[in-house]
C-alpha cells in the first residue's frame, strides 16, 4: 500500500482522480452484473433465451460501440464522454431496479453497454495524455491496481446488498455512477480536443477511421494481442467449467475463490512486476513475456479432472494457480500494451485507436469463446487447455516477430531546426 500511495502522489490530480474513478466504476459495475442473470431467471422468471438476449444486448452495445465512443472522445473531448457514460450508467442501473418487462430490460441493458463504450476509451486516452510519454507505463500500472480492486470488492458488496433485494444493488450502483458524474463534472479539468477541419463531421470521422485502418503496425499488433483477451476471459468460461467438473452443481465457492485469487494476484503483483519490467525489459519484451505466462497458466489443467479427495484438492489448487498466473501475466503486459497503443497512434486519435482496439478484442473474445466451447464439446479433456496454452505462446511469438521487424519501435522524434 505504501508503494501505491507513493505512486499515486507522484501523478497530477487528474490522473489520480481517474484512477480512483476507475475503482468506483468497477465497484458499481461488478456489484451488479454478476447477479443480473440470476435476477432475470429466478427473480423475474424469464426464459433462458430471454436472459441470453438481455445479456447479449449489453455485450453487443458495449463491444460494438467502443470505436464510436473513442471517435466521439477525440472529436468532442474526453471529459464530455466520461460524464455522458457515467450519466447513462446511472439511468441504466436505475431502470434495472424497477424494470420487469422485456423492452425495459433490453433498453437498460443496451444503455449499460453504451455507457461503458463511451467512457472507457475516453478515460484511457485522458490518462495517457495527462501522464505523458515518460510516465504512461507507471500510470497504467497504478490504474490497473484500482481497476482490479473494484473487481475484487464489487461482487462482495453486491452480495451483501442482496440480503435486501436486487433493487437495492441496482440503486447503490446507480448512486455510485451518479456521484461519479457530479464529482468529475466539478473536479476533472476539461481538455480541448485536437483542432478539426471545417469539413462535415461525417467526412472528418471517415478520414479518422481511414487513418486507423491504414496504420499497418497498429493492425498487426491488434491482431497479435487478441489472444491475450481470449485467455483472460477464460476466468468466466473455462475455469468455471472445470470447477463444475470437480464439484458438479456446487461450484459457487470455488468460482468465487477463483475471481478473488485472480484480483488479489493482480493487486499484489502489478507495481512490482511493472518496476521489474521497466528495469529489465523493453515494452514488447514485457508484453511477450506476459503472454507466455498467460499461456503457461493453463498447463496445470492439462492432466484432466482428478478423482478422489486428494485429486479434488489438487484440482482446486490447479484452478487457483491458473487464475494467479493469468492475472500476473496480464499485470505484466497491460501497462506496456497501453503504452504501445499510444506510440503506434503517434499521439493522434488516441481514443479512436483505443476504441478500435477494444472493438476488435471484443469480437475476438466472442469468436474465441465459441471455439473454446466447441473444444469442450469434443469430450477430449486435454484439448481446450492445450489450445489455450498454444494461444498464449502463439500471441507471444507474433509480438516478438513484430518487435524484431521494427513494427513496435518508438517513432523517432524530429529535431527542430
Amino acid at each position: 500500500m505504501k508503494g501505491l500511495r507513493a505512486q499515486m502522489a507522484s501523478f497530477d490530480r487528474p490522473a489520480r482522480l481517474l484512477m480512483v474513478n476507475q475503482f468506483a466504476i468497477n465497484l458499481g459495475f461488478y456489484m451488479l452484473m454478476p447477479y443480473l442473470a440470476d435476477h432475470l431467471a429466478h427473480g423475474l422468471g424469464l426464459a433462458a433465451w430471454t436472459v441470453g438476449l438481455v445479456l447479449g444486448v449489453r455485450n453487443l452495445s458495449h463491444q460494438g460501440m467502443f470505436l464510436i465512443g473513442g471517435t466521439l472522445a477525440d472529436r468532442y473531448g474526453c471529459k464530455p464522454m466520461i460524464l455522458t457514460g457515467c450519466t447513462l450508467r446511472t439511468v441504466a442501473f436505475g431502470l434495472l431496479a424497477v424494470a420487469d418487462t422485456l423492452p425495459a430490460l433490453i433498453a437498460a441493458s443496451a444503455l449499460t453497454g453504451l455507457a461503458g463504450a463511451l467512457f472507457n476509451p475516453a478515460v484511457r486516452a485522458y490518462l495517457a495524455a495527462d501522464a505523458g510519454e515518460e510516465r504512461r507505463v507507471e500510470a497504467f500500472a497504478a490504474f490497473n491496481v484500482f481497476y482490479q480492486a473494484g473487481i475484487l470488492i464489487g461482487p462482495l458488496a453486491g452480495l451483501a446488498l442482496l440480503t435486501w433485494d436486487f433493487g437495492a444493488v441496482c440503486t447503490a450502483s446507480a448512486l455510485i455512477f451518479g456521484v461519479l458524474a457530479v464529482l468529475q463534472a466539478r473536479a476533472l479539468p476539461a481538455r480541448a480536443p485536437a483542432d478539426r477541419s471545417a469539413e462535415p463531421a461525417w467526412r472528418a470521422v471517415a478520414a479518422d477511421w481511414r487513418t486507423v485502418a491504414a496504420n499497418g503496425p497498429f493492425l498487426l499488433f491488434t491482431a497479435a494481442m487478441t489472444g491475450s483477451y481470449v485467455l483472460a476471459f477464460q476466468v468466466y468460461l473455462a475455469l468455471p467449467l472445470r470447477a463444475r467438473d470437480l464439484f458438479g452443481e456446487q461450484t459457487g465457492l470455488v468460482t468465487g475463490a477463483v475471481f478473488a485469487v485472480s484480483a488479489l494476484a493482480a493487486l499484489s503483483g502489478q507495481l512490482k512486476l511493472t518496476a521489474w519490467a521497466k528495469r529489465s525489459l523493453s515494452g514488447p519484451q514485457a508484453i511477450a513475456y506476459g503472454l507466455v505466462v498467460m499461456g503457461t497458466a493453463f498447463l496445470p489443467l492439462l492432466p484432466g479432472v482428478p478423482e478422489g479427495a486428494i485429486g479434488v484438492a489438487s484440482g482446486v489448487f490447479a484452478l487457483l494457480l491458473c487464475a494467479s498466473l493469468l492475472a500476473w501475466g496480464g499485470a505484466l503486459l497491460y501497462p506496456f500494451e497501453m503504452d504501445t497503443l499510444v506510440r503506434l497512434s503517434e499521439d493522434r486519435l488516441i481514443a479512436t485507436y483505443y476504441g478500435a482496439y477494444s472493438t476488435v478484442s471484443g469480437i475476438a473474445v466472442s469468436l474465441g469463446n465459441l471455439a473454446v466451447g466447441a473444444l469442450f464439446d469434443t469430450g477430449i479433456q486435454w484439448l481446450p487447455w492445450a489450445a489455450l496454452v498454444a494461444t498464449g505462446f502463439t500471441s507471444a511469438g507474433l509480438v516478438r516477430r513484430l518487435h524484431h521487424a521494427g513494427h513496435l519501435a518508438p517513432k523517432p522524434v524530429p529535431v527542430p531546426g
